[in-house]
């Protein structure tokens, strides 16, 4: 079986090899890494080339330029691009920061204008996809997550399905809270990519949900992610919100904390990467990819502990992280534990597969299962992944003041949707409008033409 990645030499690969290989997962015959930038095929790419070769796998793991030889012969595609590169990402922060507004990569104006780069350029993908290997499935990681997947669903022509890791670890570190194992909970979830809320938490058939929401100020003590919210609030809401709901329920808390810390976590992921790509350019000039895997891990660890930091707390905490990474060394390459992204990426996989049936929450067409949205409407459901397909199942009910916000960002992602597929700039001024953090029509215009502006070809095609 043939995996195919756009985005091959993204900073993530190299740890997506190693967890396969090296945890004891592997479905693959070969991953094709399609990567058309030559620096990142140059370090990042080649250490996952690398890596498959020191674990075993020699020849399993290639690279090349060319889509449509990574997707030729492959069953799933993971696309995992970024638009704009890293400095777009900046980009997309500043121009609503400064105005005051919540600058994020995946919701806001900045998820907006990322949106609007990367759609046509998905969509393109898919058709190419569609011709090359018949029948593949896409599996979306590109952010914004569900709006990306919506875009496919309704226009790309091929099967796909959007996957993230938040709700995920919101239940794992909930389980580890009350002490429960894994296997023991049942829970309910639902809402939108980056926009959800869990219902229920059941351990050995008992309700936990009632516990959870009296004891938050514990929770807010346990995990940063339950910190970002106010206590009073969550019970009011009377449902556990996942982390980047942070944005809708404060909004100015984030926008200050951006200022006190100097620094927007789009501008420190650009110097972490910039030292990172580096790094392992060096690393392979002087010693090997051992060498190399050393200052990837330890980078890689201090982005991924400072995740959200900048944004819930007002400062970045880069120089704890680093130290803490460095004490502890490189990651050990053999023994490697799946989760994340990936790990939920598998567990489709292995349903879709045939080879076993699962329960995952993924980015998936509605159906039945929220009923107060269309049929056709992607959404972050539960659902049973087998060789049959996806099935989302029946979702716990939202409380109401989450219902009204998922109505209205699925208005704002379709009509953002319906303006990148026509290239209609009117209709993008007004499905940013829509938006829960955009104060209006005029404030959306004047986001939009600046975005444009400094986006230049990359939002040319809007009229």
């Amino acid at each position: 079986m043939k995996l195919a990645i756009l985005g091959g030499g993204g900073v993530r690969m190299p740890a997506f090899v190693r967890a396969v290989l090296a945890g004891g997962a592997n479905v693959f015959d070969e991953i094709s890494l399609f990567e058309p930038d030559p620096v990142r095929r140059q370090t990042t790419g080649r250490l996952a080339v690398e890596l498959a070769g020191l674990l075993g796998h020699p020849g399993m793991v290639t690279q090349t330029a060319d889509p449509a030889e990574a997707f030729t012969g492959a069953s799933f595609v993971f696309s995992a691009i970024r638009v704009g590169g890293d400095q777009g990402r900046v980009t997309d922060e500043q121009v609503a920061l400064q105005r005051g507004l919540v600058g994020q990569e995946t919701t806001g104006p900045g998820g907006a204008a990322m949106a609007l780069r990367t759609i046509p350029v998905v969509l393109s993908y898919c058709e190419m996809l569609a011709q090359c290997s018949p029948g593949a499935v896409l599996i979306n990681f590109t952010n914004p997550a569900g709006i990306i997947t919506q875009a496919i669903s309704l226009y790309g022509g091929v099967p796909a399905v959007g996957v993230c890791d938040t709700p995920n670890g919101t239940l794992e570190r909930l389980g580890e809270f009350l002490g429960a194992e894994r296997e023991a909970v049942q829970s309910e979830y639902s809402g939108l990519n980056h926009l959800g809320w869990i219902t229920s938490f059941r351990v050995e058939g008992e309700e936990r949900i009632g516990e959870l929401l009296e004891r938050y100020e514990e929770l807010r003590e346990f995990d940063h992610r339950f910190a970002a919210f106010d206590t009073d609030m969550v019970q009011r809401v009377g449902a556990l919100p996942t982390e980047y709901v942070f944005y809708y329920y404060d909004p100015r808390r984030y926008v200050a904390g951006v200022a006190r810390a100097g620094s927007s976590r789009g501008q420190d992921v650009l110097r972490l990467n910039e030292e990172l790509l580096g790094g392992i350019g060096r690393a392979f000039e002087k010693g090997d990819v051992e060498d190399a895997w050393a200052t990837y891990s330890l980078l890689l660890g201090v982005r991924s502990d400072t995740y959200m930091r900048t944004d819930t707390e007002g400062e970045n905490h880069q120089t704890e992280a680093r130290s803490l990474r460095s004490a502890e060394g490189p990651v050990p390459l053999a023994g490697a534990q799946i989760g994340g992204y990936e790990g939920v990426a598998l567990q489709v996989i292995a349903g879709l597969s045939s080879r076993r049936p699962a329960d995952v929450i993924v980015n998936t067409r509605n159906g039945p299962s929220m009923p107060f949205l269309e049929a056709d409407d992607v959404v972050e459901v539960p659902s049973l992944v087998d060789g049959s397909g996806i099935h989302p199942r029946s979702a716990g009910e939202l409380p109401r003041s989450a219902r009204g916000l998922v109505t209205q960002m699925k208005e704002y992602e379709r009509t953002l949707v319906e303006a990148a597929v026509t290239g209609n700039a009117e209709l993008a001024e007004i499905a940013l409008s829509f938006h829960p953090l955009v104060p209006g029509i005029t404030e959306a215009r004047e986001l939009l033409s600046e975005y444009r502006r400094l986006h230049g070809p990359f939002l040319a095609y809007l009229r």
